[in-house]
């Protein structure tokens, strides 16, 4: 059961990615971002982890081969052209003229096939797809092939998906590494629009990004993380506080530009100052989840899932874990209301609080 609440938020990182930050100090510096982020960096590989700040990390650092645009549909990013054959067996993707990576080498066919091969080997999506892929080869420096056993209707879903884990392009080396083990730090070498500075890396206080002078960003406007990624600062520095109330207390001295997802309790805190803005960077908003441990009774049991599903409310959870209903919607879908996926057929009778029809089920 998914309750589904607004996410606020300011700019994606000064870097058109849309999605990663919250409360903004007004005006920000010109030059420098500095940011709190959802939590600390403490690993580089986003294939390693599903963290949402790793998911943040990899968008600065890397590029990826296709991306979601704000109307879900998948476009081209680090790729120029691609086609697929009749039968639906051979996929060919030509890669962007111009793509370097930031030790100045060139992005290659082969560094895209060592991605797609370690991602898939860590991500469920990923493994599905290459079920059904025979072989990934090299045409040449820049084009590549997929050649599939049998059609597969979510290549370009698969390559583009928009969250953890991420297919992110690395070098061949940096993508060599076993899928097992984390990659190091001295093989971050991206193509994004930003350079992770790892010798400033300080886990549990800071991590530095500076703009990629070699990136080459499409042609299209901003849209979702699609299209241009334009970097609008040289330096983004992540600093790590853990205290939510400290946070706060820096965006108003102004020792922070952004805090990207501020505590629930102190958005009031928040609107109210005539220096500080909150931006609900996603309208379509973030999920709650709630799980039913079904290895042990009684939730074993689906009937009883189901009761407990009748007799819980969701606006009263929404009400009690968020309070101002600015910041909330009621939202029954397994997905995310709004997006093509999100259905209601099934659910009119839950998430309720309907006890006596719950005890009725029960009996």
């Amino acid at each position: 059961m998914l309750d589904i609440r607004k996410s606020v938020a300011a700019l994606a990182m000064a870097a058109g990615l849309a999605g990663m930050l919250g409360a903004a100090a007004l005006p920000a510096r010109a030059e420098t971002l500095r940011a709190v982020m959802n939590s600390d960096l403490k690993i580089l590989d986003p294939i390693w982890t599903t963290a949402y700040v790793q998911r943040g990390f990899g968008y600065l650092v890397w590029d990826v081969l296709f991306a979601v645009d704000e109307k879900f549909e998948v476009k081209p990013q680090m790729v120029d052209k691609w086609e697929v054959s009749a039968d639906k067996l051979t996929w060919t993707f030509t890669l962007r003229d111009g793509l370097v990576w930031t030790n100045g080498q060139p992005v290659t066919s082969e560094d895209c096939i060592a991605s797609i091969k370690r991602w898939a080997a860590r991500d469920s999506m990923g493994q599905k797809m290459m079920g059904s892929v025979a072989a990934l080869e090299a045409v040449d420096a820049r084009t590549f092939r997929m050649k599939m056993k049998e059609p597969y209707g979510l290549v370009l879903e698969s390559l583009g998906k928009p969250s953890a884990n991420v297919p992110f392009m690395m070098p061949k080396k940096t993508a060599d590494t076993d899928p097992m083990q984390q990659i190091k730090v001295e093989d971050v070498i991206g193509s994004g629009p930003f350079t992770f500075v790892a010798s400033e890396w300080k886990p549990g206080e800071k991590v530095v990004f500076v703009k990629n002078t070699t990136y080459k960003p499409r042609a299209e406007p901003p849209s979702g993380l699609a299209g241009a990624k334009l970097a609008k600062v040289d330096r983004i520095e992540w600093l790590w506080i853990a205290d939510a109330q400290t946070q706060v207390a820096a965006l108003q001295s102004g020792e922070l530009d952004m805090i990207e997802s501020p505590s629930l309790d102190l958005l009031p805190l928040i609107a109210k100052d005539k220096n500080l803005k909150l931006f609900d960077y996603n309208p379509l908003g973030g999920q709650f989840s709630l799980r039913f441990n079904t290895l042990h009774k009684p939730f074993d049991n689906p009937r009883i899932r189901y009761a407990a599903s009748v007799a819980i409310g969701q606006e009263d959870f929404l009400k009690a874990s968020v309070g101002d209903p600015k910041y909330y919607k009621v939202c029954k879908p397994m997905f995310v209301c709004g997006t093509p996926l999100a259905v209601e057929d099934g659910m009119e009778n839950i998430l309720n609080q309907n006890a006596a029809k719950a005890k009725e089920l029960l009996k």
